[in-house]
């Protein structure tokens, strides 16, 4: 199969998980791969990352992997037959709890976009649309809403695919 990366973007609980998971199944082979970014940190998130788990099944392999997504896109790309990285959103969080700067985030950034060019196998990346609310009250919300935005743009611009998810329905935006 051609190589494929997808980005499914939108708010919360839009359904981007699920409809990304629906895609990844729909890839024949059974070496899929499940990049989580999440650091949970309270219960409701732990409760949230073993739904996700059981949602998945068997047939997945979860990698947790909050900060180093493109070193672990090219190193399992190429005995995968899809990759899903969920979530952009949390892992931009994660680089700016790490105290890394917007030219070291822009950096990794730039690793992620090559990582999913090199890749051997279908990516399937989901973030969370988070520019089209309140503009946050405190500069810390603010930059992390910009760099959200700034990471959107440049996997959307990259992504041979783009869904954007509302209400549940999946919307191509990009194909």
């Amino acid at each position: 199969m051609k190589k494929k990366i997808t980005l499914v973007i939108g708010g919360c609980r839009s359904g981007k998980s699920s409809h990304a998971l629906g895609l990844a199944d729909a890839i024949p082979g059974n070496r899929k791969i499940f990049i989580a970014t999440s650091v949970p940190t309270d219960p409701e998130m732990e409760n949230r990352v073993t739904r996700h788990r059981q949602e998945r099944g068997d047939l997945w392999t979860t990698v947790e992997e909050p900060l180093e997504i493109a070193d672990t896109i090219d190193r399992l790309s190429n005995s995968s037959d899809v990759i899903l990285v969920d979530c952009l959103t949390l892992w931009t969080s994660n680089l700016m709890f790490n105290n890394l700067e917007q030219p070291a985030i822009e950096l990794s950034l730039q690793r992620l976009a090559s990582s999913l060019d090199r890749s051997h196998c279908p990516v399937i990346v989901v973030s969370n649309e988070v520019g089209t609310g309140i503009v946050p009250e405190n500069a810390l919300a603010r930059q992390f809403r910009d760099m959200a935005g700034f990471v959107n743009q440049q996997i959307a611009a990259v992504a041979h695919g783009v869904v954007w998810m509302v209400a549940g329905i999946p919307v191509k935006i990009k194909s």
